[in-house]
């Protein structure tokens, strides 16, 4: 578990450094935004991953402590905390890097490229992706089955793609908040662990 926690932590590292250098070389990341972004993104598929993050997330650690509550499982309200730990790690170290690089979104700087609304935030890393990764991550390490494993990362898949899709984020955000939730994840784990020995 040591030897993954610190692999993780090496791709959380390598994965900012290495995305950050596409910030100011941003062909095949524009290009990719650029041809799966339509003029209208009106998609009901799409704008609904993407809105979906947030209530999810904040489900999943509700959830688990309640129902831990009313059927006395510690179990379940420890993976409650888990997640919640998971959901903190991954916003702390997103939105500090949002701070930090201060990308502007893609149609800020690309007339072609088509925004669903407008967002007042940075766009490196893509806060939704991060969220997103981060709660199917934990999912998938406290239920370790592939008809949980399968269809939660599916899903963060999906609600990463909803971003390029509907012009809010580079690729390179959503590759980054990919690999920041999953390390997130993979530390509230270990952490949860240690605590709850």
């Amino acid at each position: 578990m040591k030897q993954t926690l610190i692999f993780f932590f090496i791709l959380l590292l390598a994965g900012c450094f290495l995305f950050t250098p596409a910030i100011y070389a941003q062909n095949w990341d524009v290009k990719f935004v650029q041809q799966v972004n339509p003029i209208s993104p009106n998609s009901f598929v799409f704008k609904g991953l993407s809105s979906s993050v947030y209530p999810v997330s904040l489900a999943v650690p509700i959830g688990s402590f309640v129902i831990g509550e009313l059927k006395k499982d510690k179990k379940l309200k420890i993976n409650a905390y888990e997640a919640l730990g998971s959901i903190a790690i991954s916003s702390i170290i997103s939105e500090g890097l949002k701070r930090s690089i201060a990308r502007e979104r893609p149609y800020e700087k690309y007339s072609d490229i088509y925004p669903d609304q407008i967002e007042n935030s940075k766009s490196f890393p893509s806060g939704h992706t991060t969220l997103a990764f981060a709660t199917a991550t934990t999912v998938s390490l406290q239920y370790k089955k592939w008809y949980v494993v399968v269809p939660a990362y599916a899903w963060a898949a999906g609600c990463g793609f909803s971003r390029l899709y509907l012009g809010e984020h580079y690729t390179t955000d959503v590759l980054a908040g990919a690999a920041i939730g999953t390390g997130s994840a993979f530390v509230s784990h270990w952490i949860t662990k240690k605590i709850f020995k």
